[in-house]
Order: structure tokens, then sequence, then C-alpha cells
């Protein structure tokens, strides 16, 4: 078995460090000329996976545009993870789940479980019943080469009163990352982490030995040049910045969408080296 950090490594190194969103809300639907139903989601899933799924290194459906359409938008959720995987793409299903005890191990096993449809190599998970409520998802994820990435200093404004508040010395966003860096200290890189690359986040991230998800490039202000200042002490090859409406809005048409990821995955690439 390869552990997550691994198989991350490896995926950036062949494909670089941008991770593709895959949103369908209905506006993106509309704008393509979709209909905002299971049908024009299915045509925008088998579009973004033919487009995204042979260059991206990381893909990620976020899985609530999905959810909305109920049954018929879970099993077009399943073809998307299933036709990246086969394209050579490691798929992190934005689902940002959390709970405690029987009802995080149903989660776990939900979307890290090679049993369960919906199986994918990483999930984004809420830590904020407590770090050692997603022991299930970690367990799971460390045995199978999988990964979680924990939510820390994320990209929307309303996160900081929580995630910046002093708890006993250090803001809880750092308790988080301190507690992810620990999980890390095997090798494995299972714990990855979600940091916003739209503001200074204020975290020390040295040691954390696992990806960082950043979100927040395109539709919501952050730009590549902006990425080595947020992520200063960093170790850059860790730092996974995702596009989602950015890249999208150059649908429907494959080439031009492919196109518009490649350029700013180089984009991604010569401001981190």
């Amino acid at each position: 078995m390869t552990v997550f950090g691994s198989r991350h490594r490896e995926a950036v190194s062949a494909r670089g460090r941008l991770c593709a969103g895959i949103d369908p809300h209905a506006e993106l639907l509309t704008q393509w000329g979709l209909s905002v139903d299971a049908d024009g989601l299915a045509r925008f899933a088998d579009t973004c996976v033919e487009a995204l799924g042979p260059v991206a290194a990381v893909v990620k459906p976020q899985v609530a545009f999905f959810e909305v359409f109920g049954a018929a938008g879970f099993a077009v959720l399943e073809r998307v993870i299933t036709g990246c995987r086969e394209a050579g793409a490691l798929v992190l299903a934005d689902a940002k789940r959390g709970d405690i005890g029987s009802t995080m191990a149903a989660y776990a096993t939900a979307w890290l479980d090679d049993a369960s449809p919906l199986c994918s190599d990483a999930v984004t998970a809420s830590p904020y019943l407590g770090f050692g409520s997603l022991s299930p998802a970690v367990d799971l994820a460390r045995a199978g080469g999988r990964g979680v990435f924990v939510l820390a200093r994320t990209s929307n404004p309303e996160g900081a009163p929580v995630q910046l508040a002093d708890a006993d010395g250090r803001p809880v966003g750092q308790r988080i990352v301190d507690a992810a860096a620990a999980e890390n200290a095997d090798g494995t890189g299972t714990l990855g982490l979600v940091v916003g690359a739209t503001r200074a986040h204020g975290l020390d991230l040295a040691g954390l030995n696992g990806p960082i998800l950043s979100p927040g490039l395109g539709a919501q202000g952050a730009t590549p040049s902006d990425l080595p200042e947020v992520f200063a002490g960093a170790d850059p090859s860790w730092v996974l910045p995702a596009s989602s409406r950015g890249v999208l809005r150059s649908g429907p048409d494959v080439a031009a969408l492919r196109a518009e990821f490649t350029r700013t995955r180089d984009e991604v690439e010569r401001a981190l080296a």
C-alpha cells in the first residue's frame, strides 16, 4: 500500500499543484446553457471529467451541488469519482463531514471505504466537534492509503471568530494544525489541511508534513501571485491551490475548459517555484 502523502506527491509531480474544483451550481449550469436538473448536471459533470480528469492532479467535486438533486445527483457524483480516478486524478470529495462516534464512522465508510460507491482518495472534514471526533475517518484513511483534509482556516470571513479564537494561548486553528501534524509524524501524510488563499491565515504550517488545500483562487479573489506571501513558511511542495468557478466559467467547450485549467496551473507553478 502506498501512503496518501506519497500518492499526493506523485500526482502533483506529474500534473502540477492545482486542484480542479467541480461545482455544478445553478448559475454555472445556466451559463453553460444547461437545464438546472439532473440531466443538466450529468452533462456538466461528463464535460468536467473529460476536460479535467486527464490533466489535474486532484479533482474536487463539491458534494452539496450534487446532493441537491437527490438520488440522481449522487448517481452522477459516483460517475464523476469513477471517471476522474480512471483518468489518473486523485479525487477529493468536498463533503466537509464532521460528527461523533458511530455516525462519524459511517461518514468515513461512505467516503473512504473500498466497498462504497462514493469511495474517494480523500475527503474534507470539520474538526469543530473536537479533533478526536475525526478518529474513525483518520484511521480508515490511514489503513487504505487515503487522506482527510481538515478545516483549519477557511476562506470565508465568518470563520474567523471560531478559528482564531484564543484557546489557552493558541488560536483554535493552530491547535488543529498541531493535531494534524502530530498525526502525520508517522510519515504517511494522511492529514491535510484546508487553509484559504484569500487572506493571511496567521498559522504556523511548517511542521505539517502533509498537503494544504487552499481554496479561493479566481472567483473568491485570490491570485497565484498571492500564494508565496500567504504561505510563507510552509513547504510550497505541499501547497495545493484550488480553483472552481475561475476555471469552470470557460466551459462548456472541453478544449477551452482544459486550456483554462492548464493556464492557471502553469501560473501557480511559476508562483510557487
